[in-house]
């Protein structure tokens, strides 16, 4: 990094102490955006700002548990980026929750907001609540709370949350309802992915596995391949995973495994994708229970589903899954392309490891734009009142992730980098956002 972007990282550590997620990322965009810098110094202005948030909210969420327990969790609210649009990002609801989790999303919402082509700005959210195991009533009440604080910082013109790991349909619904109940507004363009009944938009569950299929679709026939007869692994079995199998099929190539936090499953025929959806969707139980129904499947218990040998990896569980070992065992099974469909799941080590052995790489700030791609048409429909065929959304979405791949491509080849997909992203996502801080003045 040039001298004066080191320093800028320094300070980031210093006022961020003991989070590395965030330094993780905010390091990979600095170590990135050095030729930016060197053709246009005026952005020099706006790193330190771009890597401060313009607010941090972090609050109480009491709720009461079905057995009259009164619990307390910690919720979180980073607005990151403003500079192209209203702030937004997912909430997640998971154990591993914290200041530096969040933070490290937001940052990275960002450049893959900006990314999109779209007018919204970055942020993200949370709370350190697990909702596994937790009924309906105790997940409601405690969506219930969190939003009663939550309400007073959000808006359409503001902070648009949406879900992430831990928030799916039921949540927002919840989540949506308080809103509306202490607002005495029906603002559908407050939270995205909504449930269809009311102001949802098509395509919107499946967006973000279907866009990184669809990049992967990109990148390989930039390299003159296609999706046609590749073995594919995933890892994850939730909604992003679910969808993206669905797409593989759809586009030729097969999906032989898929992970959860307790193992792998491998179906040499392809995951049935029927029997995955009732085993996450209906039952909400462990994948090991997928073998159990499936003749040919084989589960494994604790172990990485990157060793099992794939033409195409695409990582959809969460941040730094992929280490040294596991890049290696990709190598060593012929995997030719990786797309990043969870936030930073990747290791610097390991993205080292595949760029030496000439593997593809798409990092998650471009190849999981999808999701908030149709979380932007989401709220446009809100705003015109108005509703998309799942047709014309889904089209939508495969033009935005084919301009996200071809503007990565050809930034990285502008400033000689060609095929470097990280740099590329992330130079196109910074110089967006410069250009527009530059323009606004000292904000």
């Amino acid at each position: 990094m040039p001298e004066t972007v080191e320093s800028v990282f320094a300070g980031v550590v210093a006022r961020n102490p003991g989070e590395p997620e965030f330094h993780q990322a905010v390091r990979e965009v600095l170590e990135s955006i050095g030729p930016a810098l060197a053709r246009h110094p005026e952005y020099a202005e706006v790193v330190e700002r771009v890597c401060e948030p313009e607010r941090q909210v972090i609050f109480r969420v009491p709720w009461e548990d079905d057995r009259g327990r009164v619990r307390v969790n910690r919720g979180f609210r980073v607005e990151f980026n403003s500079a192209l649009g209203p702030f937004k990002g997912g909430l997640r609801f998971h154990p591993s929750v914290y200041l530096g989790i969040v933070k490290f999303l937001g940052f990275e919402q960002i450049f893959k907001n900006a990314l999109t082509g779209l007018s919204i700005g970055g942020g993200k959210g949370g709370a350190d609540f697990d909702p596994k195991g937790r009924s309906d009533r105790e997940v409601m009440r405690f969506c219930q709370s969190f939003m009663t604080e939550l309400y007073r910082h959000i808006g359409p013109q503001t902070d648009v949350p949406a879900g992430d790991i831990g928030v799916g349909g039921r949540e927002i619904g919840y989540l949506f309802g308080q809103y509306k109940r202490i607002t005495n507004r029906y603002d559908a363009g407050v939270l995205t992915g909504k449930g269809l009944a009311y102001g949802g938009a098509q395509v919107r569950r499946e967006a973000t596995g279907y866009g990184a299929v669809f990049f992967a679709d990109e990148m390989l026939r930039q390299a003159g391949d296609s999706l046609a007869g590749k073995r594919v692994v995933v890892s994850g079995s939730g909604n992003v995973v679910i969808y993206a199998i669905e797409k593989v099929h759809q586009l030729g190539g097969i999906v032989v495994a898929c992970s959860d936090s307790g193992g792998y499953v491998v179906d040499e025929k392809g995951i049935d994708l029927a029997l995955l959806r009732e085993l996450k969707e209906q039952r909400r139980g462990r994948l090991s229970g997928y073998a159990e129904h499936a003749r040919n499947a084989v589960a494994v218990a604790d172990r990485t589903v990157w060793e099992v040998p794939c033409d195409l990896a695409l990582p959809c569980a969460t941040q730094n899954e992929i280490g040294g070992a596991e890049a290696a065992a990709l190598v060593a099974g012929g995997c030719v392309a990786v797309v990043e469909g969870a936030n930073m799941p990747t290791t610097p080590e390991a993205v080292r490891i595949l760029g030496r052995a000439g593997v593809r790489f798409a990092p998650g700030k471009a190849a999981n734009a999808g999701g908030v791609a149709v979380s932007g048409l989401e709220m446009q429909q809100n705003a015109s009142r108005d509703t998309w065929t799942f047709g014309e959304s889904e089209q939508r979405l495969r033009e935005i992730m084919r301009d996200v791949h071809d503007r990565c491509w050809a930034t990285a080849e502008e400033f000689g980098l060609p095929g470097d997909y990280v740099a590329g992203a992330n130079i196109q996502g910074f110089r967006r956002v410069a250009e527009a801080m530059l323009a606004h003045g000292l904000v």
